[in-house]
Parts: C-alpha cells; sequence; structure tokens
C-alpha cells in the first residue's frame, strides 16, 4: 500500500498537463501511446508473436503531429485508420518470417495503444475541454472505490479468471464512488451539466472496468504479470492507464452525441 500511495504521486505532473491541455496533453498522450506499444509488444513477443513497433510508433507520431498541424479533422483520422490497418496488414507479407498473428497483434496496438488515448486530445480541442478531467476522475476513482470497497466488503469474485481479487462488491463500489467522484467534479466545474458528469461517471466506471479486464485478458494469455516496470507498485505505463484508454474513447463520444 505505501508503495502503492508513494508511487501515485508520480501521476502529480498529470494534473499540469489537463490544466495547461494543448501542447503538452498531446505530449503526455504521444508519450503513453509510445511507451504503452513497446510494453504491450514485448508481451506479444513473450509469447512469440512479433508485432512491428516501428510501424506503430511511426503510426502514433503521425496521428499526434497531424492533430498538431491540422486540428480535429475528421477525414484526416479516417485516413489515418485506412492506413494504419493497410500498413498492418502488409507487415505480414513476409510469410516466411511472421505469421498472421504477428500482423493482427501489430493493428491491435496501433488501435488500442495508440489511438484510444489520442480521444483525451481530441476533448481537449472541444467547448467542454474540462471533460478531460472526468476521463482521469471517472477511470482512477472507479479504480480507487472498487479497491477499498472489496478490500473491506468484497466476497464474491467478478472475473476470478482475469483478475481473482476483484469482487462484484468492489466493483458496485467503484461505480458509486466514479459517479459520486464525476458529480462533485460538475456541480464545482460544470454545474450547468452536473447530471450529465454524473452519468459519465457511472457509465464511464463499468466502461473504465472493462478496460481493466481486457489489460488482465491480454497479460494471462501472454503469460507476464505486469507490462513493465516503469512506475515501481504499478507496473507499467498499460498497468496504471488500462482503464483510462477505454474511458477517453467513450468521454469523447458521450460530448459529441450527447453534449453537443
Amino acid at each position: 500500500m505505501k508503495t502503492r500511495i508513494i508511487s501515485s504521486l508520480v501521476m502529480v505532473p498529470l494534473l499540469a498537463v489537463l490544466y495547461f491541455g494543448g501542447v503538452w496533453l498531446v505530449a503526455a498522450a504521444l508519450f503513453i501511446s509510445v511507451v504503452g506499444v513497446k510494453e504491450f509488444y514485448d508481451g506479444f513477443n513473450a509469447c512469440d508473436i512479433k508485432p512491428s513497433r516501428k510501424i506503430a510508433i511511426a503510426m502514433a507520431i503521425v496521428l499526434y503531429a497531424g492533430y498538431l498541424i491540422l486540428g480535429n479533422v475528421p477525414d484526416f483520422l479516417g485516413v489515418w485508420i485506412v492506413v494504419a490497418i493497410m500498413a498492418s496488414l502488409v507487415y505480414g507479407w513476409d510469410i516466411k518470417n511472421r505469421g498472421t498473428g504477428d500482423a493482427i497483434a501489430t493493428l491491435t496496438g496501433i488501435v488500442y495503444i495508440v489511438l484510444f488515448p489520442y480521444f483525451i486530445v481530441l476533448i481537449d480541442g472541444t467547448k467542454y475541454r474540462q471533460l478531460t478531467w472526468l476521463v482521469l476522475i471517472t477511470a482512477f476513482g472507479a479504480d480507487i472505490m472498487a479497491y477499498f470497497t472489496g478490500m473491506a466488503i468484497g466476497k464474491h469474485k467478478m472475473a476470478p479468471n482475469l483478475s481473482p481479487k476483484k469482487t462484484i462488491e468492489g466493483a458496485v463500489g467503484g461505480l458509486i464512488g466514479s459517479a459520486l467522484f464525476s458529480a462533485l467534479f460538475g456541480y464545482f466545474v460544470m454545474p450547468e451539466i452536473v447530471v450529465k458528469c454524473a452519468i459519465i461517471g457511472a457509465i464511464g466506471g463499468a466502461v473504465s472496468m472493462a478496460g481493466d479486464l481486457t489489460a488482465s485478458a491480454f497479460k494471462r494469455q501472454m503469460g507476464i504479470k505486469d507490462y513493465g516496470n516503469l512506475i515501481p507498485g504499478h507496473g507499467g505505463i498499460l498497468d496504471r492507464f488500462d482503464s483510462v484508454l477505454f474511458v477517453a474513447p467513450f468521454v469523447y463520444y458521450f460530448s459529441v452525441f450527447v453534449l453537443q
């Protein structure tokens, strides 16, 4: 516990990044994408699958550089997705040295680790840019409350094959905590949409848990305990931001289809 608390202080600079936004947030998202892809692909290497790190990093640089130059242009994102798919599939042409799994793993990493955090950058470019805070509040709020609720009253296993310590009681506590923290944020920062902030917290809490369990599923298949050791007590970048990766697209599209 002490190690986890101390390591959480590493996240403090993120508050400054969210506050200033702009190029600082782009740089942070790019950093998470590049380091996260390395960790994710290292996990695949552990089970003899060899995705292309070069393609993934190149696509990450193109994506975030494109945003800085063009802004949020849907057609650019569409072209980027098509190119990412094509590049990943072309990587599988070398059938003597690579298998189908290598190409699929390359594409999975690009979409999951590079594209998903990009949505927090897109949120920052909308008139509801304060919602970037809700991405972290929802993800980390659900995680923290699920942990303490599970420790206190958890009895029924939620997903024993993926994460043996997670309980149904903890999940309920996480959802309530996420909704409450989000509602408080809305009350003080965005009072005009406080109810919608609470809704984001409630649904986003479930999305957050889905992201966490997805990362756990990959780790179980890869035969690894953590994605890395960059953050003491937390593992790698993906071990800390796995839930954020799922929440960012959810919050962005909620703002697009509900708030705007």
